[in-house]
């Protein structure tokens, strides 16, 4: 996503109403100074601060988009006849029994697309910057090595999608499906997972960066590599779910819960220095009936965790 582009919209914004960046900062419980390095290009807001500009300044998300097409703009002739971005699927490669798979024509940016259906498409490194794609479906897609940057899809499918290699920023994924997705390598960063829902999935080298993971729910899964980094956790249920090389860094992990998990070679670190807020928070982290190897065992016990039911393997 541009950042300047995205700065000098909020600067516009602000303006037409007659609003000084300190007034904005209160409204978005930031600094001023914050304010300013949005506007000069200089960072980004995560996805919660930016679904609250865009009520405090008026606007829809795809408002902060490089494409400002609405779904009637974005009407193409193929062979004469008048198509939606969302119905510009092709013919893609040829599988083993000579039936040819779907493949996406274009990229899908700054488009009205809420309940589109992408059920089984191929899209590799497609974007899909600043566009509503809630209640879309994309189970079954091939969506690898793809970006989605600055959308509305709340409500998603991704069941059995393949997100390899790909990147969701600054989108509000909250209450989405992810059972059976292929995630490898994906990235998460500044995003909404509120109440998304991860059942029997494989989570591997996944990043997921100061991302809201409040009231997400995770069954069946496994971690692999995963980096929870400056994320929100908060009361998050870890239960029965296997950690393997996982690091909780400077995360938000009051009252999470890994009851009944497995945990090998897991590491967690807090913001700078260990703070007795963070000790107190590492307090409220309940490992009753846990399995973790002796090194992970002794991390935990140097800062503070309750391990009085946890078996070491």
């Amino acid at each position: 996503m541009n950042t300047k582009m995205i700065g000098s919209k909020i600067t516009e914004a602000r303006k037409k109403l007659s609003m000084s960046q300190a007034e904005l900062a209160k409204h978005v419980f930031v600094s001023p100074q914050a304010v300013g390095k949005w506007e000069r290009g200089e960072s980004l807001p995560d996805i919660i601060t930016l679904n609250q500009l865009t009520k405090i300044l008026d606007v829809d998300l795809n408002y902060f988009s490089e494409y400002l097409q609405s779904r009637d703009e974005a009407v193409h002739k193929i062979d004469g006849n008048a198509t939606t971005e969302a119905d510009q699927i092709i013919q893609g490669s040829t599988d083993a029994s000579g039936i040819r798979e779907p493949e996406l024509l274009i990229n899908f940016s700054g488009s009205n697309l809420a309940k589109s259906d992408f059920a089984g498409v191929i899209a590799h490194k497609r974007k899909f910057y600043g566009s509503s794609l809630s209640e879309s479906d994309f189970s079954g897609a091939d969506l690898v090595g793809s970006t989605f940057t600055g959308n509305d899809m709340r409500k998603a499918n991704f069941d059995g999608a393949n997100l390899t290699d790909c990147v969701l920023s600054v989108s509000d994924l909250s209450e989405s499906s992810f059972n059976e997705t292929i995630l490898v390598r994906t990235e998460f960063n500044k995003s909404g997972l509120a109440q998304a829902k991860f059942n029997n999935a494989k989570l591997t080298n996944v990043k997921l960066i100061k991302t809201d993971l409040t009231k997400t729910m995770f069954e069946n899964c496994v971690f692999e590599g995963v980096d929870f980094d400056y994320s929100d956790l908060r009361g998050v249920s870890f239960d029965g779910q296997t950690f393997l090389g996982v690091k909780f860094h400077n995360g938000a992990l009051n009252e999470v819960t890994f009851i009944g998990a497995t945990l090998k070679n897991v590491s967690f670190r807090s913001t700078f220095a260990l703070t007795n807020r963070y000790y107190r928070a590492i307090k409220t982290v309940r490992f009753d009936g846990a399995m973790m190897d002796k090194l992970t065992y002794a991390a935990l016990k140097g800062i503070g965790a309750d391990l009085s039911k946890v078996t070491m393997i």
